[in-house]
This record gives structure tokens, C-alpha cells and sequence, in this order.
């Protein structure tokens, strides 16, 4: 957080390195009356499928979650790949960007700048409140998609059976951003793509990033942040999917969840031992952080030690984990 005392030019300039020291790729109230997982008091249990709303990371969109929405949805399972605004359905693509003109897509306006955390926080806890008319709801957030299910959580905790973070940003009192987290020492050694910015993302108001680059360097950043373990063609796959814009605020909005709200939804975290984005150290303080704030229900983590950004390429590990969430009996769920 920014002491009062600051003057803009050095809150913008934090603000830059922050966001630039560690990125969330992704290649996404009411009290509780009758604790977790259940309908507020005098309501009936929610009966029904599980739903599965899935929020992918920054610069990316819902169908990130492909592979493992096909491996839910083929055991039975009900599954929502959210887009956040100006992402995925509705991506916004700089008319610059397609050219490959990086002096004009240095300066082209973004639609997102001047979205927050509050904008993505409202466009998932919409989803989540029309899923649950159904029956339970599991929430899952990659990467940067973290900060909004910490903020669903503390918004609605009454609709939300389990909450999962898959390598993903889990703000603490200590860390309360996205951008504190990726600027915490124990994400020292996460690689940070500062040689592919495109603009001054203070003007832009979003950090912009080439995804088309073909320089060779370049490109080989982004596979070590992203996915060091796939094959170049798994690597261009992913990237064709990513997106050059994501706002600079996203970053910087606090996502602490209350014990009393977000801290009473059970929760589990997939910890990646390769992760290059997120260091697993980082992640490892984050869980800390969680379950000393609420020692009552404690994250239940499931270590995916050779697992890069992304996940395995194979699918299935990460959907075992999801499909087990739903199980009658499952701890924190139905």
C-alpha cells in the first residue's frame, strides 16, 4: 500500500514496478448465518449439481480453462469459464496490435483502462449468485483470478461451497494486493517480462504487452514465465490466446479476505513447484498467511511439484483434485 505522503509521480512509479516485477499470467456481502456451504437462516439446503465458475488470470479469458472444463463437464459437472470484462467473448484487440505497429500500439487507447477489482469483482459474484439457484458452487481462481474469488468470497460466502486458488495471488493484511504480493522478497527470483512492455502503462492506464513478438529472447521469457515444461507448440498455443491488456488498477485493489466471511468458505490451494510467475515460496506464504488468520479451516493444498504457471499439461491431475470437491463426504463440501 501507498504512504499518504507520496506524491503521485512516485505512487505511479511504484505502481509500474510493482506490476512489473511479477505478473499473474494466466496462460484469470452478506453474513454468514449458517457457516459454509449452506443457505443463509430458514432456507432449505441448495439441492442440485455443482457448479464449477472458473476465473482465469490476467491477460487471459475463460477458455484458458478448457482442458479442465471438458474433464468436469465429462464426469457429470455443470462448469461456467468466466470472461472478465473486455477479456475472452468480449476481448478487446488493438487495431495496432494486429499490425504489429509497436510505435502506434505504445499510445492506441484501452476500453479497460479505468476497470478495477471492483468491475471483475461484480462480473464473477453475478455469475456465482445465478449458478447457485442451481445448487452448490465451487469457485476457482488461477493466477490473478485469486484476487476476485478472495473478493466473492468476502461478498458472498453464503453461495460458495469451497473456494480453490490454483496458483494463484491470495492477499493477506500483510500482502493486500496483487501488486504487494508480486513485490513480497519471497517472489524474488519469479521472472518478469519488463522487455515486453509496450507503452507507459500510467498514460495507458493498462499494462500492454506483445504477444505476437517474434524475437527470439522474447519469446523465450515468456516460455520460462509461463509454461518452461510444453513443447514450443504447446507454448504457441497458449500464447495465442493471451491478451495484450490488462488494467494497471486490477493490481493494485485490495482482496483481504474477513475470517468472518471469506475465511469461513473451506478452501484448497494447488501449489506449482516450477511456477515462474508465482513463486512457489510465494505461494507458500500466501497459504501461511491465509491459515493464520483462520486456524479453524486451514487450506488443504495439493503440491503439483513439477507443474509450471499454467498446470500440467495434462489436465486430468488438476480435475481430479476439482471432482473431488463435489464428492459427498468431501471435507467443506455437499
Amino acid at each position: 500500500m501507498f504512504m499518504m505522503d507520496e506524491t503521485n509521480e512516485e505512487r505511479k512509479g511504484a505502481t509500474r514496478r510493482a506490476a512489473l516485477r511479477g505478473l499473474g499470467l494466466a496462460v484469470g456481502s452478506a453474513a454468514l448465518a449458517t457457516g459454509p456451504g449452506t443457505s443463509p437462516a430458514g432456507a432449505a439446503p441448495r439441492r442440485g449439481p455443482v457448479t464449477y465458475v472458473l476465473v482465469h488470470g490476467t491477460h487471459s479469458a475463460g477458455a484458458f480453462w478448457t482442458p479442465i472444463a471438458r474433464e468436469l463437464v465429462l464426469r457429470g459437472h455443470r462448469v461456467v469459464m468466466a470472461d472478465q470484462p473486455w477479456h475472452g467473448a468480449e476481448a478487446f484487440v488493438a487495431e495496432s496490435y494486429q499490425r504489429q505497429d509497436l510505435t502506434a500500439m505504445a499510445v492506441e487507447p484501452s476500453p479497460l483502462n479505468g476497470l478495477g477489482l471492483d468491475d471483475y469483482e461484480a462480473r464473477v459474484t453475478d455469475i456465482v449468485r445465478q449458478a447457485a439457484r442451481n445448487g452448490p458452487v465451487v469457485l476457482v481462481g488461477h493466477s490473478l483470478g485469486g484476487v476476485s474469488v478472495s473478493r466473492v468470497g468476502d461478498a458472498v460466502p453464503h453461495l460458495l461451497h469451497h473456494i480453490c486458488y490454483m496458483a494463484a495471488f491470495c492477499p493477506s493484511r500483510a500482502l493486500p494486493t496483487a501488486d504487494a504480493c508480486t513485490a513480497a522478497p519471497e517472489n524474488a527470483n519469479a521472472v518478469s517480462p519488463v522487455e515486453l512492455t509496450v507503452g507507459d502503462p500510467d498514460r495507458l492506464g493498462v499494462l500492454r504487452l506483445n504477444f505476437r513478438t517474434g524475437v527470439s529472447g522474447e519469446l523465450a521469457l515468456l516460455k520460462e514465465m509461463i509454461c518452461a515444461d510444453y513443447s514450443d507448440a504447446d507454448f504457441r498455443r497458449i500464447l495465442a490466446g493471451m491478451q495484450t491488456d490488462e488494467p494497471v488498477a486490477a493490481y493494485a485493489g485490495r482482496a483481504v479476505g474477513r475470517a468472518d466471511h471469506w475465511g469461513r468458505v473451506p478452501r484448497t490451494y494447488l501449489r506449482f513447484g516450477r511456477d515462474r510467475t508465482i513463486a512457489t515460496a510465494l505461494q507458500d506464504r500466501m497459504i501461511a498467511e491465509a491459515d493464520a488468520s483462520t486456524p479453524g479451516n486451514r487450506f488443504h493444498v495439493h503440491d503439483f511439484p513439477r507443474a509450471s504457471h499454467v498446470g500440467p499439461l495434462d489436465p486430468t491431475p488438476a480435475a481430479d483434485v476439482l471432482d473431488a470437491l463435489a464428492r459427498p463426504g468431501a471435507k467443506g463440501c455437499c
